[in-house]
């Protein structure tokens, strides 16, 4: 019945609002959402569609409940941006100066509306109280950005009260599943860490480094008895940040009833390593998982209202826009997050706070009362810095969010405007900079001029029994690749990493790179994008790392002599710049190479300099920052911050859009060496998307088998058969894979 699953929806979203203090609010839009749908004209054609089997276009339904919430609001005008959330409960957040006018509209011509509110009323006559919700004490209407966020967080949760009802009725079950015993939650992390410890103390002597470690966690625990707020975890790499930063979440959220823990990292890579750790301290014998690991890169929303022309991201043509139809079921099986604990990707949390469909904002709401571990917080993206921070004071003042900024490379994220007053930061350890003295496993060396190429660099490289060589594109990977194999086919020593790459096929280049090094194979040559940069645990004796920004060669320096093994002296980074190969400033922030020009380099200062690195940030900063700024590729994002306090929701999600969904598009890759039970799998996945009514199961299922292209060799491959449609923006690349490089860019 209609009212059966109006009530529940508000339920629903009512409870979803409880942190926030927004109930009341809530529950009002969720009752309300699908109010048009008591119309007599709708009514028809699902008595149509039900009388004879076929899709029946039915009018749009979200006009009644949107003008009735407007009315209501005429008590409070500033609240009427809330009847967005009803306007836009399947298309998505409009701008508020487009709804303003489409609800004038419908306060002059309200006759079609006021018939299926009647109808609706006869059923519930609550929704003509009139009465206007109360909104949370803390909200100042005044205050722009805070309006926005609310009525985001707001819409959150109406959507997904409204899919999970919804999707009950298909597949009937728990709505949710229960709230987890966090205490419970953070014995078990700290339970198994300890049995880990103890399997490894049996195999080795513990280290000096191992007892570092040791020290760090155990001071972070301690820490975690903090009140809630912003806190940095400032520790170089190799000292122990995913066990430290989780224990510190888990035992922060168990102490102030905080309900899930997200973790957040820029690269694919580092959520299916940082998944795989703690799904192994977490993930309970029996029953559901705790750790959901979530990076799907594929909108599965896509309308085919949609026509072709420039993506608005990138300037590219779109392959999918204008093509195809979208999956009707995708929105059931979106990503909600319904889960204690988290691993996604830096992109997925942006597009969570400032998208605009229902897919990416459904699971906003869950980020309400968490803690965030923001790690490798030093790869945001500069030009979208002051809505990024913005957004985040948001969630810690307003959500009950406490939020942990990692990194090795901490950036000043207090020198700009949104975190220059009223927000302390505390060190979750209190004093980094002996450690970092004591850390320093690596001695820095500098490779310029005419002679210096991307094919000396490899021929020096193969020199040694083991070298890591980290460059700046796909291009120049393959290049080093092939000149490491020469004339063979392959090279079992001869190792390469990109997001050309599915997950699964890097997960075991990483596995065979640990297995040679760890047992000393001769001849182990790795060479990888950015992506090995963070969170890749890999310990070679040497390394080279094409030039580019202090904090990427310093990230890229603690994969070489990572568990101090040799003396630094003998442990040599090697900073190069080669002529042949992609320049540094076509894929790294301008303001940040120039900043660093004159502080870095032979004759200057490391890229470990705690104190010059800290100087570097304040002056890439002061580069960019200004609302005067008319450089797209050097302001902070001043503009979007504009865009937030006009509630212009879809070009502030338009603008949002971070560098991995700019240039890259994702594309399923079943590979010719898969075991026959993952071609299975992969394919019975692929089929659900194709045919059925898939769960977000379906969607997890593929994320090994994802591989990163650039736009326009995406449509070079739709021209050519090489990829083919799945749903949604998601296609199946059917074309050739190299055995060791993936994806092959073309020559």
């Amino acid at each position: 019945m209609y009212e059966d699953h109006a009530r529940s929806t508000g339920e629903l979203a009512r409870r979803f609002a409880e942190t926030w203090e927004g109930s009341d609010l809530a529950y009002v839009l969720g009752r309300d959402h699908d109010t048009g749908k008591g119309g007599c004209a709708w009514q028809d054609g699902l008595i149509e569609e039900a009388a004879t089997g076929r899709k029946v276009r039915r009018p749009p339904h979200n006009d009644a409940g949107a003008l009735l919430f407007a009315r209501t609001a005429r008590r409070r005008p500033e609240l009427t941006p809330f009847a967005g959330v009803i306007e836009g409960h399947h298309t998505g957040l409009s701008d508020w100066s487009a709804l303003r006018v489409r609800l004038k509209g419908l306060m002059q011509d309200s006759q079609e509306a006021d018939e299926a509110i009647g109808r609706v009323a006869e059923v519930m006559p609550e929704i003509l109280e009139g009465a206007c919700p109360t909104v949370p004490d803390w909200l100042d209407p005044r205050n722009r950005t805070s309006m926005e966020m609310l009525v985001r967080m707001t819409y959150s949760a109406v959507i997904d009260a409204d899919r999970l009802d919804t999707a009950a009725h298909f597949r009937p079950g728990t709505l949710l599943r229960p709230d987890v015993n966090m205490p419970e939650l953070w014995e078990r992390y700290e339970t198994r860490r300890q049995e880990t410890l103890a399997e490894r103390r049996r195999q080795n002597e513990p280290s000096w480094l191992d007892r570092l470690r040791e020290d760090v966690y155990q001071e972070a625990i301690e820490t975690a008895a903090g009140k809630p707020g912003v806190y940095r975890l400032h520790l170089p790499t190799g000292a122990g940040k995913t066990f430290a930063g989780g224990g510190f979440a888990l035992r922060h959220a168990a102490q102030h009833g905080l309900r899930r823990v997200i973790v957040a990292v820029p690269f694919i890579s580092i959520t299916e390593q940082n998944a795989a750790v703690y799904r192994s301290l977490l993930d309970p014998q029996d029953g559901p998982r705790v750790v959901l690991e979530h990076h799907s890169a594929v909108n599965f929303e896509t309308s085919g209202q949609q026509t072709a022309g420039p993506s608005a991201a990138s300037g590219n043509v779109h392959p999918r826009q204008g093509r195809g139809r979208p999956n009707p079921w995708a929105k059931l099986a979106a990503e909600n997050w319904d889960a204690p604990f988290i691993v996604t990707t830096t992109v997925r949390l942006i597009e969570s706070l400032f998208g605009n469909t229902p897919s990416a904002t459904r699971r906003l709401h869950r980020i309400a009362g968490s803690v965030i571990v923001l790690d490798e917080v030093q790869a945001l993206p500069d030009n979208l810095l002051t809505p990024i921070l913005s957004g985040l004071r948001e969630l810690v003042e307003h959500y009950g969010v406490t939020l942990i900024l990692s990194s090795a490379t901490q950036p000043e994220l207090a020198a700009l405007n949104p975190w220059q007053t009223g927000l302390p930061q505390r060190d979750i350890v209190a004093d980094p900079a002996p450690l970092f003295e004591r850390l320093r496993r690596v001695r820095y060396d500098w490779r310029t001029g005419p002679d210096v190429t991307l094919g000396s660099i490899a021929a020096e490289a193969a020199q040694h029994d083991h070298a890591l060589v980290v460059v700046n594109g796909t291009k120049d990977a393959r290049q080093v690749h092939k000149a490491w194999l020469g004339d063979r086919q392959e090279h079992p020593g001869a190792l390469h990493l990109s997001t050309r790459m599915t997950g699964g096929h890097r997960r075991q280049t990483i596995r065979a790179t640990k297995q040679r090094l760890k047992t000393g194979m001769g001849g182990t040559l790795l060479v990888s994008t950015s992506l090995i940069e963070a969170g890749v645990d890999l310990d070679f004796p040497h390394g080279f790392r094409a030039k580019s920004t202090p904090e990427s060669e310093q990230q890229a320096a603690g994969r070489v002599n990572r568990e101090g093994h040799r003396p630094a002296r003998d442990s040599v980074m090697t900073i190069f710049e080669p002529t042949d190969g992609l320049p540094p400033h076509l894929i790294y922030n301008r303001s940040g190479i120039a900043a660093a020009s004159h502080r870095f380099g032979e004759g200057l200062a490391a890229p470990d300099d705690l104190d010059t690195l800290r100087a570097y940030y304040q002056h890439r900063y002061r580069l960019q920052s200004g609302r005067s700024s008319t450089d797209p590729n050097g302001a902070t994002g001043e503009a979007i911050e504009a865009l937030r306090e006009k509630l212009d929701y879809p070009e502030v999600a338009r603008r949002m859009r971070m560098i991995d969904n700019e240039h890259s598009v994702a594309v399923a890759v079943i590979r010719p060496q898969l075991a026959e039970d993952e071609r299975k799998a992969a394919q019975q996945a692929i089929g659900q998307l194709r045919a059925g009514v898939p769960t977000p199961e379906t969607y997890r299922a593929l994320q090994d088998h994802m591989a990163s292209i650039p736009h326009q060799e995406l449509q070079a491959a739709i021209n050519t058969g090489h990829a083919v449609e799945i749903a949604g923006d998601l296609y199946e690349w059917t074309g050739p894979y190299h055995p060791q490089r993936g994806i092959e860019p073309p020559p």
